[in-house]
């Protein structure tokens, strides 16, 4: 996403409750104390949409089974162009960093 924000001079707000994490996920990483969004995951689409057709791309996702928690789960802003944020479950924001250092090995 970041790539994406400085391509384009915007900024990219998340929703963290509009990311679908299945409660398992959520759980291990609760108690391994890792965020979802640096963990391995494959089968996972991030789509940038015009904002006009967004909603007709989600309802086309979820008509597939693979795509049934198909999301909007943020949006391109003039504010704080290259930066990506997150806006958090309990209100407030921080930013999405790029993952430094070895991601964790997928475990299929």
């Amino acid at each position: 996403m970041k790539e994406m924000s400085e391509g384009t001079g915007l900024g990219v707000e998340v929703d963290e409750t509009a990311i679908p994490v299945s409660e398992p996920v959520r759980a291990a990483c609760e108690i391994l104390g890792l965020d979802p969004l640096y963990v391995a995951n494959e089968g996972k689409v991030i789509a940038v949409v015009d904002p006009k057709r967004a909603d007709e791309a989600v309802e086309l996702m979820r008509r597939h089974p693979l795509g049934r928690e198909a999301s909007i789960i943020g949006s391109f802003t003039e504010d704080h162009p290259g930066r990506v944020y997150l806006r958090t479950e309990i209100g407030s924001r921080r930013i999405i960093e790029m993952l430094m250092g070895e991601q964790l090995p997928r475990i299929c």
